[in-house]
């Protein structure tokens, strides 16, 4: 019965997707020809060859969509998931309409109507996933639309699947009963069943000798499965896996980053904000550097090594905040530390020292986001010390990160700062990244630090 509402429901998101573009069509013509041009004839002019194009159009894009997996039937894509497609789907398709319009003339459509044809799908598209990923968790919340779900297994991951699924109770699922791996008659009796929407296998390491059998059984019953593995713990959000004859490889440590593409447009980025940056900021950067140069003696910027992508070594950049001093390489800097100068303080509370890391970022040893580079001479006590530390390195360190603007700098837990490390790193995006930037902006420069220096004994 789900089934069978869950697609009769697909075929009407997608028609309503389609009414939009088309009617995102119609209200940017109106806008631009009408409103704008102070005309009540343009409008009325619109051609139904015009429509027929937003119509082709609307097939186009859902074509693409499709393609994307955007509306392939699962409850766990992120509303920040379909934002993302969508604004990828809709800026492909508008920019090849656009190209196809004006080349070929095969509709008279300006400029400014594609612009605001674009905006408007882009604000019509995303409010009607808001607006129905919020009415759809009140519905679930209350019992409705919801998917019953077998467990075959009764261990600790069938359990975290269990507290991890009420966590979330506007996804919809509810897990109708947990089965024992051995017990095959009631796999094959519950699996039967028409209210059992899905199954899902969540075997022990010492079970999985198993697995081929409650496969074999959730196939007899056409039942569709999902399988928790049981390194669930150390698999990342976004495995790959290749296939070499009949030997298939799950990628464990692959990240969108490894991908050509997001690592130009990063990288292009990164490019074009550090040059605005440094450029903008100069007179800034000037009136620090006097101010370090008369707090102490010593040269104006502070270098350092520090391990970065691919775990070279690098001379990262800061202005000077501390006396010089023979700790530089060694010395963990503490909130009150003596080394500092009243102006260092300030700069170190106010984070305006990281700024010569903009220079960083233009040669490509850094980004503007990423995970904060280490010491080596911290690196060799922590790669062995803290799991995982190491794969921080697959991506480019940053001069901000997602550790940072949770309040994880300096003298903190370098533990949980590897965790949100590696969060950022399995579930990357250009979203994320300007997300960090925001915060970081607004609110994150300035840091708990104290502003009181010791005095040297």
């Amino acid at each position: 019965m789900i089934r069978r509402n869950q697609e009769f429901l697909n075929r009407v998101n997608i028609l309503l997707d389609m009414l939009i573009v088309v009617g995102s069509f119609m209200l940017a013509s109106w806008l631009r020809l009408d409103v704008l041009d102070g005309s009540k004839d343009n409008m009325a002019a619109l051609s139904a060859r015009s429509v027929l194009v937003a119509l082709a159009y609307a097939l186009v894009l859902f074509f693409l969509l499709s393609l994307l997996g955007f509306y392939n039937t699962t409850r766990t894509r992120k509303l920040t998931w379909k934002v993302r497609t969508i604004f990828i789907a809709v800026t492909l398709s508008a920019l090849v309409a656009s190209t196809v319009f004006f080349v070929f003339k095969l509709v008279d459509v300006s400029r400014g109507v594609m612009l605001v044809f674009y905006l408007a799908m882009l604000v019509f598209l995303n409010g009607k996933y808001a607006f129905m990923r919020l009415v759809l968790s009140r519905f679930r919340g209350k019992g409705y639309n919801i998917k019953h779900v077998a467990v075959i297994g009764t261990g600790s991951l069938a359990k975290q699947y269990k507290k991890d699924v009420e966590a979330e109770p506007e996804l919809g699922f509810q897990i109708r009963e947990f089965i024992g791996a051995d017990d095959t008659d009631r796999m094959n009796e519950q699996l039967a069943s028409p209210d059992i929407s899905e199954v899902v296998i969540a075997l022990e390491p010492d079970e999985y000798t198993r697995i081929r059998e409650i496969i074999s059984v959730c196939e007899r019953n056409g039942a569709k499965y999902s399988v928790i593995p049981f390194y669930n713990d150390i698999i990342p959000a976004n495995p790959e896996i290749e296939q070499i004859g009949k030997s298939k490889l799950i990628s464990m440590r692959s990240n969108r980053l490894d991908n050509m593409g997001w690592k130009m447009m990063k990288r292009g980025f990164d490019l074009i904000c550090s040059f605005m940056g440094l450029l903008v900021l100069s007179p800034l950067l000037l009136v620090i550097a006097l101010g370090v140069k008369l707090s102490s003696p010593g040269p104006v910027l502070f270098r350092q090594k520090r391990v970065g992508y691919e775990k070279r070594e690098f001379e990262m950049l800061k202005f000077r905040s501390m006396k010089v001093n023979d700790r530089e390489n060694t010395g963990w800097t503490k909130d009150a530390d003596n080394r500092r100068t009243p102006f260092g303080a300030f700069l170190r509370k106010t984070s305006l020292d990281e700024l010569p890391q903009l220079i960083n970022v233009l040669k490509g040893d850094m980004s503007l986001v990423g995970p904060r580079p280490e010491l080596p001479f911290f690196v060799e006590q922590f790669r062995e010390s803290i799991p995982f530390y190491m794969v921080k390195h697959q991506v480019k360190p940053g001069m901000t990160g997602w550790a940072q603007v949770h309040g994880y700098r300096g003298d903190t837990s370098i533990e949980k700062r590897i965790e949100l490390d590696l969060w950022y790193i399995d579930n990357w995006s250009v979203g994320l990244d300007l997300r960090i930037l925001a915060k970081t902006f607004f609110g994150g420069m300035v840091n708990k630090e104290s502003m009181k220096w010791e005095k040297e004994a």
